[in-house]
């Protein structure tokens, strides 16, 4: 069995050369590694990551399991603040009259194509909403370029008339896609749409899709209209730098990703402690038990979560894939307040 396939004749594939020309064991860390320093692997998965996803049929053999609660969007517009946990970091908002979409990212796979299959992980559980469950979007908000927050496959699908508002240096990403309005936004600067003013916040996080593109920006948002506050979280670890923004109603802030990828992804004791920078009311915990990109068990973020905020567990509108809120609750509005069972949290990291 040891000459099968004749890998017993592999030696001289145990060492690989760096672009210095120095040889290097040969190992997936490795490989990854080599493939960051490569001009040309780079290169290559700037193209792979491009893809618009047509041809993905075998991202559709194993689906995910469906989300457990179906939203109910029959009074979606009578809502003043509105929101939907549809998975991961996508989140449908409704604010002073306006749908906004964030992150888009509703495939079965997140990351480069390959053809028939994407290279990348397997979601775990469905979107709470497909594509043509949607209500009409008035505004897509764009954090940062990594796949699981930039899908060109989902946003090739949505209408090209929403406008679009990303980070510094991620527009060709989305331009070449057909949408018509994308608007850079620096941080700290503003952006009126209708109603609101969308501003750009400054995170800890990094905005490279590929490694090849170290110029990609990332950023959370600000939104403020007609006596509301939203803060959209996006991707980032810990840091201080909510403290300025001020109370807002609603904080949606990423819980997971952080085993062990602590210069990147806040644990969820410090996502709610950025979420008390700004004296949320509610908070909606985003960015778990949606794909693995990390070591942590897939439960362990919102278990920690709620052990972590305690006897404030009515702040936490959210706690399941498909979990809907509103602040008006004489309107049909049906919250997803259960099934995560509490526990004792292990130590914050």
């Amino acid at each position: 069995m040891a000459n099968l396939c004749g890998f017993n004749r592999l030696q001289f594939a145990h060492t690989i050369r760096d672009p210095n020309g120095a040889k290097i064991p040969l190992n997936w860390r490795n490989i990854t590694d080599w493939a960051k320093r490569s001009p040309f692997t780079l290169r290559l998965a700037d193209s792979l990551g491009r893809s618009r996803g047509r041809m993905r049929l075998l991202d559709r053999v194993h689906p995910p399991r469906p989300a457990r609660i179906k939203p109910d969007l029959s009074n979606w517009e009578s809502h003043d603040l509105a929101a939907v946990w549809i998975g991961h970091a996508t989140v449908l908002l409704r604010i002073s009259g306006v749908t906004i979409l964030t992150d888009p990212v509703l495939s079965s796979r997140v990351g480069i194509g390959l053809g028939l299959i994407t290279g990348g992980p397997k979601r775990l559980v469905a979107p709470a909403l497909s594509l043509r469950q949607l209500p009409p979007i008035d505004l897509i908000l764009v954090s940062h370029a990594h796949f699981d927050h930039l899908d060109r496959p989902t946003l090739a699908r949505l209408p090209k008339r929403i406008p679009v508002i990303t980070s510094p240096g991620n527009s060709d990403l989305i331009r070449d896609l057909g949408f018509r309005s994308i608007t850079e936004l620096p941080l700290g600067q503003s952006h009126t749409f209708g109603p609101l003013t969308i501003t750009a916040q400054k995170v800890k996080h990094w905005g490279a899709r590929t490694f090849f593109d170290q110029h990609r920006g990332f950023s959370a948002f600000l939104l403020e209209g007609a006596g509301r506050r939203v803060l959209y979280g996006g991707d980032t670890a810990y840091q201080d730098y909510f403290r300025d923004i001020g109370k807002v109603d609603l904080a949606i802030v990423g819980i997971g990703g952080y085993d062990p990828y602590l210069a990147a992804h806040a644990t969820p004791e410090q996502a709610l402690a950025m979420a008390d920078h700004v004296d949320a009311e509610f908070v909606l915990p985003m960015h778990h038990s949606t794909f693995r990109l990390s070591h942590e068990p897939v439960a362990d973020p919102m278990r920690r979560f709620m052990a972590a905020i305690g006897d404030s567990s009515g702040r936490v509108i959210i706690r399941e894939v498909g979990g809907q809120w509103s602040n008006q609750p004489d309107i049909s509005c049906k919250p997803a307040h259960n099934r995560v069972p509490l526990h004792r949290p292990t130590p914050a990291t």
